[in-house]
């Protein structure tokens, strides 16, 4: 606009100067070529100066009655300020594991809400920002504040009114954490809950194994034949060898005896009789029948002459210990002489219980 009226003022000049050098050369022809009156030089001199004048006061009438338009310059927003918050504990998804949340609000109060008397716009943003924050870290687990941060960042990144319109808030440099025990301890309980889950896969495959050898492999001594042989197909020799071993695990597996055909391939199977004979000696017998049993296991018939002199040197060595009662009892019994003269090498009877040296026993 400033261009355009510079060029009009410059053409309106232009014309008046023209039209006063025109009058001037006609006055200045009509001076000098046509004889008249001075009055009338006087006159159209003085009539070109009111012409003059009035082309002048019309050319300024007409500046001044043209509007002038003033540039359009908008408002220069006012330049956002800064509040710095430092390990605000924010909700997460677990109860009693909270967030650590640090940032730099950044804020700028809206048109008109600037000049309110009594309001901390400060406070404002950062509650904003706070309540946007948690709004998003209420529902992520705390074992995973690392990915929340970066989410944190991009959420609170763009400029975004407070719930009450009074300032515009967004939040820079965002770290979110957890405290040291809280992480120790969730570390804790997932290790724990890996042990758990390998556990239950672990037992639940023990379980399987188990169902199958006892009511499919082991369910009878024909059963683990079978699967012996499933397994062993080329080895029909070794399934004849284990009959015996296969028999016993499936009648144990199933707390049974072992079935009377797979008997004779057991390699030990007690007797009835043995099963019936008691495991203890019969407390009617004594030292001398068993002495007796002894004599006739060890090859000393009745009537032997060794017999009577082996019984009587055995009666010697139990009086030596102590044992006078059995010694007479063999005496009595084998035709020994019922009484012993000590030998010279003997000893007392009152230390028989001592027992004789070692060479006396050669």
């Amino acid at each position: 606009m400033d261009q355009k009226d510079n060029v009009m003022s410059s053409g309106r000049r232009t014309v008046t100067v023209y039209f006063v050098l025109f009058a001037g050369l006609i006055l200045a022809g009509l001076i000098a070529f046509a004889p008249v009156p001075p009055w009338v030089w006087i006159v159209l001199a003085a009539a070109t100066a009111v012409v003059v004048l009035l082309v002048r006061s019309i050319g300024r009438g007409t500046d001044d009655a043209l509007p002038v338009e003033m540039p359009y310059s908008p408002p220069t927003p006012p330049e956002p300020r800064e509040q710095r918050i430092i390990d605000v504990a924010l909700p997460s998804e677990e109860e009693d594991y909270d967030f650590l949340f640090s940032a730099a609000v950044r804020w700028s109060p809206i048109a008109g809400a600037a000049g309110e008397p009594g309001v901390n716009l400060a406070g404002l943003a950062v509650d904003a920002i706070l309540e946007r924050a948690k709004a998003i870290t209420r529902n992520r687990p705390p074992s995973r504040a690392s990915l929340v941060q970066h989410e944190l960042n991009g959420a609170l990144g763009t400029m975004r009114p407070d719930a009450a319109e009074r300032v515009w808030a967004m939040a820079e440099s965002v770290t979110l954490s957890l405290p040291d025990p809280d992480r120790q301890r969730l570390d804790k309980l997932a290790e724990i809950r890996k042990q758990k889950a390998v556990w239950e896969h672990e037992r639940t495959y023990e379980q399987s194994k188990r169902q199958y050898l006892g009511e499919d492999v082991l369910k009878d001594p024909g059963s683990a034949v079978v699967w012996w042989l499933a397994r062993n197909d080329d080895r029909v020799e070794k399934v004849v060898q284990d009959l015996g071993i296969l028999a016993q695990v499936s009648s144990a597996a199933n707390n049974q005896e072992v079935p009377e055909c797979f008997r004779p391939f057991v390699p030990w199977t007690p007797s009835a009789q043995a099963e019936d004979e008691p495991l203890v000696s019969d407390p009617a017998q004594d030292a001398t029948d068993h002495f007796a049993a002894f004599l006739a296991a060890a090859g000393f018939p009745d009537g032997d002459p060794q017999r009577a002199l082996f019984s009587r040197q055995v009666a010697e060595y139990l009086v030596r210990y102590g044992k006078q009662s059995v010694a007479d009892d063999l005496t009595h019994r084998f035709d020994a002489p019922s009484t012993f003269p000590p030998d010279e090498g003997s000893v007392p009877n009152e230390r028989a219980g001592e027992g004789p040296p070692y060479d006396d026993l050669g």
